[in-house]
């Protein structure tokens, strides 16, 4: 800043426009995020036959970046917290372009799978620190509704996008430019945070202290849970090593919660999740998640496998719902979140999109897509859009700005183990269900085994309706937020941005403030 800062209206309205300009550059960094998790889905059989990757060990393309981005994604918020979000986002970004680079550039399974951790890795540093910007960016109540709205539709809609470009990159061009495209995107994107995001106000000879042993315990019980619930899909829940990981990781996360407790600098404060209404959009998002996630399994299978539907067509169906998560989420929850308490946002979109569910448990072999995908889609759509806004914006609501990274990485938590969790437990009751169906009737015709494959996935989406409406169940009993004026910059009553407006805001600290 300058000695002798610019004000006056010309002063606002460049510090307004940059902070839609942040926005945008937030906006791209989640959408990488999100839809690098499922892009590679779609070209993993061109990768795995292209580098002789074998059937045991291709569900590692997927595992390591998931492993790496749940297990670190507390560290991550953490550093955010004592470095500057800008900083830790940038370097995320540049450390995001080169890991795409090398995975695309792959000789071998192995520099594959590492390339794939190292996304996940820089994907743990960008997350928290996307939300936690957008928290501290935008303060006004209705701008906060707009920002989270566009935000939430993106959260929401981003796998399906990931769907459909991972499928039109593998059909037109290379499997291996479903990680390259996120090079150059990922480098401009970098680039054009350093001129548009606000630096942190970092206080200049301030001791910064990590928690080691917080770190080593909350990051190793979420990798291992993580591990032990992809290592579910292929092995089943009863296997030694499944079981294993899942109960050493939650024993390292007991033991987090006590040292978290005696840690004066702790690496995620426990009042944080402590309070109803975080926790309560927290548990609410990660069982959302989980049905999801699932549906995204599903229906891919079924419309490549059952109904025979081209990569680039499965994920131009997935479309629909991407648009309903959008609409549901900047037409409807950004207008409605500062009028009506968060819960009655939340659970009416859980019940929404179990509703979606239940119209797919009706799924047979020779349903019409229109007539059965398309209106579980928008339900789905709806609903969702409804949930992910309002509880991403719980998350960082009245968290003090030293805090928000922890508080961002936590809600990113509960969704990448809410969606780890829901592919492994929806898949292995889909897979069992099958199992059961074929053994009681000819195995070797095609049409009993497709079937039997769609008896599987309608037997898992009940499970996946029960997930949510026990989720919606959760929202009503615990979110008890009510919107108050001024609330999104902690001053109940008259709004900053409404003193910065009046003329003796004028000066650099009101600029400031209405930036905010």
């Amino acid at each position: 800043m300058s000695a002798q800062p610019a004000t006056g209206p010309q002063a606002v309205a460049a510090t307004d426009n940059r902070r839609w300009w942040a926005l945008a550059v937030i906006a791209i960094a989640q959408l990488m995020i999100v839809l690098d998790i499922t892009i590679v889905n779609i070209a993993l059989p061109s990768a795995q036959k292209d580098l002789g990757i074998s059937d045991a060990n291709r569900q590692w393309v997927i595992t390591a970046y998931t492993l790496a981005f749940g297990g670190l994604l507390l560290l991550g918020g953490r550093l955010g917290d004592l470095f500057g979000r800008k900083r830790v986002f940038t370097v995320g970004l540049l450390g995001f372009a080169l890991a795409s680079a090398l995975g695309g550039a792959a000789a071998g399974p192995a520099m594959l799978f590492g390339a794939r951790a190292l996304q996940g890795a820089f994907g743990a540093l960008l997350a928290p620190s996307a939300l936690g910007l957008l928290s501290t960016t935008f303060r006004d109540p209705r701008e906060r509704s707009t920002a989270f709205g566009i935000f939430g539709a993106i959260a929401g809609g981003g796998a399906a996008i990931g769907l459909l470009l991972g499928g039109l990159l593998t059909e037109y061009l290379n499997w291996r430019w479903c990680l390259f495209v996120n090079t150059p995107i990922a480098i401009v994107t970098a680039f054009a945070a350093y001129y548009v995001l606000t630096r942190d106000h970092i206080e200049k000879g301030r001791r910064v202290k990590l928690d080691l042993p917080g770190a080593l315990l909350g990051c190793g019980g979420l990798l291992a849970i993580v591990f032990g619930m992809s290592e579910a899909v292929s092995r089943g829940w009863g296997d030694w090593l499944v079981l294993g990981s899942l109960a050493f990781g939650v024993a390292l996360l007991a033991v987090f919660v006590l040292v978290e407790k005696r840690t004066e600098h702790a690496l995620l404060p426990l009042h944080i999740v402590g309070e109803r209404n975080r926790g309560g959009g927290a548990l609410s998002v990660g069982l959302a998640m989980v049905g999801m996630f699932g549906l995204f399994l599903f229906l891919t299978y079924y419309l490549q496998v059952i109904k025979h539907f081209s990569p680039v067509m499965s994920g131009v169906s997935f479309l629909p719902m991407t648009a309903a998560i959008i609409i549901s989420s900047t037409g409807f929850a950004a207008r409605l979140m500062t009028r009506v308490p968060s819960r009655n946002l939340i659970g009416p979109g859980l019940l929404l999109a179990a509703a979606g569910m239940a119209w797919l448990t009706q799924m047979k072999v020779d349903s019409p897509w229109a007539g059965m995908v398309l209106p579980a889609e928008l339900l789905l759509g709806f609903g969702l859009g409804l949930v992910f806004m309002p509880s991403m914006s719980l998350a960082t609501l009245g968290v003090a700005p030293a805090e928000t990274g922890a508080a961002s990485a936590t809600i990113n938590s509960a969704q990448q183990v809410g969606g780890s969790f829901g592919t492994a437990l929806l898949n292995t009751i889909a897979a069992s269900a099958t199992a059961s169906y074929l053994a009681t009737r000819i195995a070797s015709d095609p049409a009993v085994q497709a079937q039997g494959a769609v008896h599987g996935y309608v037997v898992a989406t009940w499970v996946a309706m029960g997930v949510l409406i026990l989720a919606a169940l959760i929202a009503f009993l615990m979110i008890n937020h009510r919107p108050a004026p001024g609330e999104a910059t902690g001053e109940v009553g008259a709004p900053a941005v409404e003193a910065a407006a009046t003329g003796a805001g004028s000066t650099a600290t009101g600029a400031r403030q209405r930036a905010k």
